[in-house]
C-alpha cells in the first residue's frame, strides 16, 4: 500500500448502528483508531483477538465504568471489515460473552467470502 492510500471500511451487520449508539467520546476513539487501521497502522487501542482468525483485532475503549469493543479484520483483501461492535456486559470479568464471539465468527466468515468476490 502506498503512503496516503486508505483501505475502505466495510461495516457488517448492525455494527455501524451499534457504534452510533456509543457515547460521543467512544465513537471518536473508535473512529480515530479505524482511521489508523485504514492507513495500515495498528492503533494503540487495538489488540489481537485470539481464536477467530489471523488479522482479527479489537478496539477496546472505556467510558465511565463501561467497556466498548469494536472488532475488525484487516488481512482480507483490500478492505477493513468491521465485524462487530458492542458494549461488554460479560459477568465473567475479562472474558467476552459467547454470543458476541459467535457473532464475530459468523461475520468473519462473511467477510472472508466478501473478500473472495
Amino acid at each position: 500500500m502506498e503512503y496516503g492510500e486508505k483501505k475502505p471500511v466495510i461495516w457488517l451487520g448492525d455494527s455501524p448502528k451499534q457504534v452510533q449508539s456509543f457515547p460521543p467520546s467512544v465513537r471518536q476513539d473508535i473512529g480515530s483508531a479505524l482511521y489508523d487501521v485504514q492507513l495500515g497502522v495498528t492503533p494503540p487501542l487495538a489488540k489481537s483477538l485470539k481464536g477467530i482468525g489471523s488479522g482479527v483485532f479489537e478496539i477496546a475503549t472505556r467510558f465511565n465504568t463501561n467497556t466498548y469493543r469494536t472488532v475488525y479484520a484487516v488481512q482480507l483483501g483490500k478492505h477493513v471489515y468491521v465485524l462487530h461492535a458492542f458494549q461488554k456486559k460479560s459477568p465473567t470479568g475479562q472474558k467476552t460473552a459467547k454470543k458476541d464471539l459467535e457473532m464475530i465468527e459468523r461475520r468473519y466468515k462473511e467477510a472472508r467470502q466478501l473478500a473472495k468476490e
